[in-house]
């Protein structure tokens, strides 16, 4: 028996399950992240790109490069380990630096990645975060205190996370140097993976919220012009109900504004369903790190429904109204189509019953023309009957003129039978 013959992409599906682990951390130690996407569409963006982008960041330490085709690379440059991976319109960059700074969110922590690197970088920065990793103290007030120097109080959020195996905390703010903060009091019997997710999650919240508030920015973008066409819609409904108004000029006027929003519903299709999913990660993700509240303080889910939720909340509406509005151009178009094609069925009609009386009139007029004709056909047959019976007058005694009477009225049926016959067979 021969043995089974493996699916081509069977080990390459079974390996992407494991392509991606979670870094592996110790406090105390930083974290620096950065996300890029280019300005293009998802579709059309040049992935090589990014791939020659972190070469060129590898090359600059000596490091080994990652495979053709790579979505994802984790490796050590110099004394750092960084991770990059390639998502659908973003790329990421992670530099774990395992000696922690003495000065909390040290900006210094970024020269992991070169200014002039970062400037030659295929597209524009998304967020930045630098993860500030400590051993948590015993006492939860020293922790307070540490927090209210890290962070803008109002917009703060703390929790602890894991079945308390740390305490995460961020204002999602960015600070004076350009990066977002986040601070993670991990636990002594934490784990160094688990800090590893912990982080890894923190990243994917900031990303994931970052990208999903694009959407929210193309509702703003958005706005007025959904408002004008929405104006212009109802004021062409109304008309529909007037007797004054052009019902052509109303449905060509109907039908450029159902372009418009038909155009408006492709160049937002794409972002609506992205701002979608990334809300369902964003949420996702926090869910994950099985929050607990922590002194009274407000955790990341209680801030992004107070904050996060309402922006996803109007980009939903906004991609409602825009399906709304086509859907009532659409049937706008629909009725007033139907009530031009009345319009001009009635007047097709018309039309109809005026070529009936003009044939009638010409019927008349052919039936007059034919009398006519009979006669003259039948004044030119008398003049060759005659002809050819003048012969006869000396035989018969008649004058030409008695005999030309004679025939005269024999000539006339005939020629009166001929033209009926001529015109039934041709009826």
């Amino acid at each position: 028996m021969s043995p089974i013959t493996d699916h081509p992409l069977r080990y390459k599906l079974a390996n992407e399950l494991h392509a991606r682990p979670f870094p592996s951390m110790e406090a105390p130690c930083t974290a620096v992240y950065v996300a890029i996407k280019q300005p293009n569409d998802a579709v059309s963006r040049d992935r090589s790109e990014d791939l020659a982008h972190l070469t060129d960041l590898l090359d600059r330490h000596g490091a080994p490069h990652p495979q053709p085709g790579a979505t994802h690379y984790y490796g050590q440059i110099g004394k750092h380990w960084i991770k990059w991976e390639q998502h659908t319109e973003f790329v990421t960059y992670t530099a774990f630096l395992e000696e922690g700074s003495e000065r909390p969110f040290d900006p210094s922590g970024f020269d992991v990645f070169p200014s002039d690197w970062l400037d030659r970088a295929p597209g524009q920065r998304v967020t930045s975060a630098m993860l500030h990793i400590v051993p948590r103290p015993e006492d939860d007030d020293q922790i307070e205190k540490t927090l209210s120097s890290w962070f803008v109080p109002e917009s703060l959020a703390v929790s602890n996370v894991l079945d308390n195996a740390a305490t995460v905390a961020g204002d999602f703010r960015i600070d004076v140097n350009g990066h977002l903060r986040f601070a993670v009091f991990a636990d002594k019997a934490t784990g160094k993976r688990r800090i590893g997710r912990i982080v890894q999650r923190l990243c994917e919240i900031e990303t994931y919220k970052s990208m999903s508030m694009m959407g929210f920015a193309r509702v703003r973008a958005l706005q007025p012009k959904l408002n004008d066409l929405d104006t212009k819609l109802t004021g062409l409904m109304s008309d529909m109900t007037s007797e004054t108004a052009s019902a052509e000029d109303t449905l060509n006027s109907l039908l450029s504004i159902s372009a418009e929003l038909e155009t408006l519903s492709a160049q937002s299709s794409f972002r609506f369903g992205a701002t979608g999913a990334y809300e369902a990660l964003v949420n996702q993700r926090i869910e994950a790190l099985r929050e607990v509240r922590f002194h009274a303080r407000q955790h990341f889910a209680e801030f992004m429904m107070r904050r996060y939720a309402p922006a996803m909340r109007t980009v939903t509406s906004a991609e409602r109204r825009l399906e709304q509005m086509s859907s009532r151009s659409i049937r706008a178009s629909n009725l007033l189509r139907t009530r031009v094609d009345v319009e001009r069925s009635a007047q097709n009609q018309a039309l109809l019953e005026s070529m009936d009386r003009r044939s009638d009139l010409q019927l008349r007029l052919q039936r007059t023309v034919e009398g006519l004709s009979v006669v003259a056909i039948s004044y030119y047959a008398v003049s060759l009957a005659g002809y050819l019976l003048y012969p006869l007058t000396e035989a018969t005694e008649l004058s030409k003129g008695m005999l030309t009477a004679l025939v005269t009225v024999p000539v006339v049926l005939l020629v009166w039978w001929l033209v009926r016959r001529l015109r039934a067979s041709v009826e």
